[in-house]
Formats: C-alpha cells, structure tokens, sequence
C-alpha cells in the first residue's frame, strides 16, 4: 500500500521538487496550489498525510485543517511554512498540526519527519511489528499481516479495513466512517461488501475479535 499525501504549496517549484522527490521515496502525492483546490480534495479522497502551507491563496492552512478536524478528519498534518513566531506556532497546533517543518528544509529531514508521524498517526507503536496476539503479528512497515511469521492474503481493502481497525482498537467505528475509509467518493459503497471483508478478515483474526454492534457498527477488541 502506497501512503497517499496532499501537498498544498503555492510555489510551484517548490511545490514540484517536494512532489518528485516524495514519489520517489514511494508515496502517492497529489499537490494543490491554493486552499479552496485543496478543500475540493479533502472532500474527493482520503489522505494518509496533509503537507500543508500556511499563507496559500484562498482558506490558509490552519483554516483549511481545523474545518478537517472539525468534521472528524484524524490523519496527520504537518505545516510548511516560513512563519516562526510562537504566536503562529500556537495557532498552528491549536488547529490540529502534528508538526511543523520551516523554509527553508532540508527533503530528508521532511521525509523523516513524515514517516515518524504516519507510523505513530496510525498505530502509535513503537517497532515495525505490531503483536495481535501469539500467533498473529503485523507488519507496520510493510502493511503485511503474519501468522506465525507466514504471510497472511488479505485483498486490498480488507487489508485497509484492518490497518483502520489497528488505529483505532477498542473504538466502536460506523458504517459511514468504515466506509469513507475504504472507499473512495466515486466508487460505491456497499454493506454486502463490507461484510464480506468482515468475515475474511474473522477467519484470520478469530471471530471474537471484530464484534458486530448492531445498526452501529464494528469494534476490533485488543486482548
């Protein structure tokens, strides 16, 4: 699974140098030149990072991600900016940043900063390994479930569903928000589907670990 990142810059060189070297690091980057274009995207299609500027044309960054966070948007952020007092530092964190990152940066320390934050936005562990149970690990690194340290064959969106269940272990999750996870805003939703994954993934994990919590949704317990 590629980590998919918005990038809102308004210097298209610099816009363009982040872009071409974070493909080439392997994430799939979609990049937006003012924070309205940005919006339409965050509406379009679920991101695994939001590399934003601050002072874009149109709504800023920290406008742009506290209306995502208000409306329940969880995936990590980091500003780019040239903004460095601690008044803006403040008002960059109270609108939901991770981490800010100033101009001008170096593109591996951006990188390093991003992997740090996307295997702790996501699974809040420390080590490639997660450990589900005596048999069971995942590999965070590789998004690659193991029993008994042999691959597990998980379908791509059972496999999605799986790492959404390990970010959020012990919450009750509803269908809407499973589904906006795992499908994309022109692809159709489907409950059979959802199901069908459910049951897969139960044959793996052991059907007490996905409780179905009727008309609600699913909750993956942690042992």
């Amino acid at each position: 699974m590629h980590y998919s990142i918005l990038l809102l810059e308004d210097d298209v060189n610099l816009s363009d140098t982040v872009e071409e070297y974070l493909t080439e690091q392997g994430y799939d980057v979609t990049a937006v030149y003012d924070g309205d274009e940005a919006a339409d995207m965050l509406y379009e299609k679920n991101f695994d990072l939001y590399l934003l500027d601050v002072n874009v044309p149109g709504q800023n960054g920290f406008e742009l991600l506290r209306h995502k966070r208000g409306e329940g948007g969880t995936a990590p952020a980091i500003y780019i900016t040239s903004l460095n007092s601690v008044q803006d530092l403040e008002k960059g964190y109270e609108s939901g940043c991770d981490d800010y990152i100033r101009k001008p940066f170096a593109l591996k320390e951006l990188a390093l900063r991003i992997e740090t934050l996307l295997k702790r936005g996501y699974f809040h562990e420390s080590g490639e390994m997660l450990r589900l149970d005596g048999q069971l690990a995942y590999d965070l690194k590789n998004n690659q479930l193991y029993r008994e340290d042999t691959p597990v064959n998980l379908g791509n969106k059972e496999n999605r569903l799986l790492q959404l269940f390990l970010r959020h272990r012990d919450e009750l999750l509803s269908h809407e928000r499973i589904y906006d996870a795992l499908w994309e805003y022109d692809e159709q939703a489907s409950e059979s589907s959802l199901r069908t994954y459910i049951k897969n993934l139960r044959k793996h994990l052991g059907k007490d670990r996905i409780v179905s919590v009727k008309k609600l949704g699913y909750r993956f317990t942690s042992k």
